[in-house]
């Protein structure tokens, strides 16, 4: 018979998970991230969050799995207007907890799994730095709002008055920086 807890956990317990004493089975941890998260962090990228990380923790025996579904919105500048763009985030974090040294094995990976490192006799395990690096991974390199959607008054400043769709064309063209250059 498999024992099933489920807890709501608060920014004060960062994100941890108590090893000792976790029963065998399935237990339920859920925590919120927000500004203050990423702040901690001195992430200057994300202004604001709005995160919710649900974590199932399967233990059997030395077994220790973690699924971690990471959902919600990040607000970032806005790489052409610099107004704040909402941007969503979905994210599913599978990790294997191994107990020992790291450099005693060369595999960090397990089938779908990462493979997370605990001390030996390590009271907790701390995902904060986990759902930070895949909240951080998940976002696409260039952050803008849909077509049209960018303020219009910065937009016509940077294109110099012209339509800023020629030069979103001209971006996506590896050869219009040699369109200058034969006159």
């Amino acid at each position: 018979m498999r024992a099933q807890i489920c807890l709501r956990v608060g920014m004060n317990d960062n994100f941890i998970i108590p090893l000792n004493g976790l029963a065998s089975g399935e237990s339920r941890f859920s925590w919120h991230a927000g500004k203050e998260f990423f702040e901690a962090f001195e992430n200057a990228e994300i202004l604001d969050a709005d995160l919710d990380a649900s974590v199932i923790v399967e233990k059997s025996g030395r077994y220790l799995g973690v699924d971690c579904e990471i959902d919600g919105t990040v607000t970032v500048a806005c790489d052409r207007c610099l107004e704040d763009l909402e941007m969503p985030v979905t994210a599913d974090v599978l990790l294997s907890v191994k107990y020992g040294d790291e450099e005693s094995s060369e595999d960090h990976q397990e089938g779908e799994r990462e493979i997370v490192f605990v001390p030996e006799g390590e009271a907790e395990l701390d995902l904060s730095q986990i759902i930070y690096d895949y909240v951080c991974l998940s976002l696409p390199m260039q952050r803008h709002h849909e077509e049209g959607g960018c303020n219009p008054e910065v937009i016509k400043h940077l294109s110099g008055g012209e339509p800023l769709e020629q030069e979103v064309a001209d971006m996506n063209n590896p050869f219009a920086a040699l369109k200058g250059l034969i006159k």
